[in-house]
């Protein structure tokens, strides 16, 4: 009796704990763009686009991605996303030329702070607001 009481509780404990997580396309919103546009004023290689996937859980925005059409680009692959405070974006993108590179952008008291990780290069570069004040060659 003790085993089924405990998987019963353990059985509507998970119930109760379920989220619905939706997804919408849908303009960036002024938080969201105003992040995107500061991060592009120092870093131009973050692309700087309106629309955003918002993923959304108990009407609350849990997720933010962008998708790119990439047929006429360079990139092979490129992926922005935005924490839900609206304070810091991910970033990922991989091309011939750059091979992968991935990292963040924090804005902190007003400024920008870049980490970029190179895998091509092996290199390791933390910039303020589109000025590298750190480079480590990694052997």
């Amino acid at each position: 009796m003790k085993n089924f009481s405990l998987l019963f509780a353990l059985i509507f404990t998970t119930v109760s704990f379920a989220q619905t997580i939706t997804s919408k396309k849908e303009d960036a919103n002024v938080e969201q763009y105003a992040l995107l546009q500061k991060v592009n004023q120092y870093y131009p290689d973050i692309t700087l686009n309106k629309s955003v996937t918002n993923f959304y859980a108990d009407g609350k925005i849990i997720d933010t991605q962008q998708e790119f059409n990439l047929d006429t680009s360079k990139f092979s692959s490129y992926k922005i996303g935005i924490e839900p405070d609206n304070k810091k974006l991910l970033f990922e993108y991989v091309s011939d030329e750059t091979g992968k590179v991935y990292g963040d952008v924090t804005i902190f008291k007003g400024n920008a702070l870049r980490t970029t990780f190179s895998e091509k290069n092996n290199e390791i570069n933390v910039s303020l607001n589109g000025k590298s004040v750190y480079l480590k060659k990694i052997k």
